[in-house]
Order: structure tokens, then C-alpha cells, then sequence
């Protein structure tokens, strides 16, 4: 199975890189703001951009300020499955964002458009939780 990881280090404590990924202002903040979520295991956080994709995810593992973990129940037939895992780790209120989005069945141009994308993401993540402002996706739907 096919993995996209990247690693980021957020001058930030944990929590609030935690809010970041779990609360629905953060995600609507970093990732897509057409989010609607909920930090509660066994929930589904809907995830629109534009016109092009929604995602569904069940959010499966929620350990405060360490680690976050969803499933793709809803979308693009490639993403249904796979896994999405935030582990963080501080240290003298620095965080260290190990990401992986994992359990792709191959590794298509798909997937390398996705690594592209989580990249930039990533960043988003990192200037939200530093400066209070990321780059969500913020495309409206027709």
C-alpha cells in the first residue's frame, strides 16, 4: 500500500495544533472552509471543495494534543479507505506534525497530484496554528 507522509514542525504548543485538526474553525481555517466537524470518535467530518470533491471521514482517534486519526468513507473512489493519521509530538512548546495519509491501494498521478496538495496543506496547517491565518481551500460551490 501506497503512504504520503510529510513532516512539519509548528511553533506552537501541541494544543493548539490539536484544536487545529479537530475542531471545525481550525479545519475551515488550514484545510477547506466548507468544513462541518465535530471532535467526537465514531463522527463523520464533511469536508467540500467546490464543486469537485467532498469528502467524508470518520473520525476514529481523537488522543488529546498527540494524535488524530480519520477514514475516508465518502469521496473519490482512490480515497475511499485510506487512512489519515496526525501524530504530534512537543517539545518546549514546539510541535512536530508527523502526517500520513496511508492505505492507498497504488500509486497512481491521482496520489502524486494528492502528495502535492497535502504539501502546500501542511503549510496552511503550519501558518494557521503560528499566525492564526492558513490557506484553506475556499472555492464556492455552484
Amino acid at each position: 500500500m501506497a503512504e504520503i507522509k510529510h513532516l512539519i514542525v509548528i511553533n506552537a504548543p501541541a494544543a493548539v495544533v490539536y484544536r487545529a485538526l479537530t475542531e471545525q474553525r481550525g479545519l475551515a481555517g488550514w484545510w477547506t472552509v466548507q468544513t462541518v466537524a465535530t471532535p467526537v470518535v465514531g463522527s463523520i467530518a464533511q469536508f467540500r471543495f467546490g464543486d469537485r470533491y467532498h469528502d467524508e471521514m470518520r473520525i476514529v482517534r481523537l488522543d488529546e494534543a498527540k494524535r488524530v486519526e480519520w477514514v475516508c468513507v465518502a469521496d473519490d473512489k482512490e480515497w475511499v479507505d485510506t487512512t489519515f493519521v496526525f501524530d504530534l509530538d512537543e517539545a518546549e512548546g514546539v510541535t512536530t506534525v508527523r502526517f500520513c495519509h496511508g492505505n492507498w491501494r497504488t500509486a497512481t498521478d491521482f496520489f502524486a497530484s494528492c502528495n502535492t496538495h497535502w504539501g502546500h496543506y501542511m503549510m496552511s496547517l503550519k501558518n494557521y496554528c503560528e499566525t492564526g491565518v492558513g490557506e484553506p481551500f475556499d472555492e464556492p460551490v455552484a
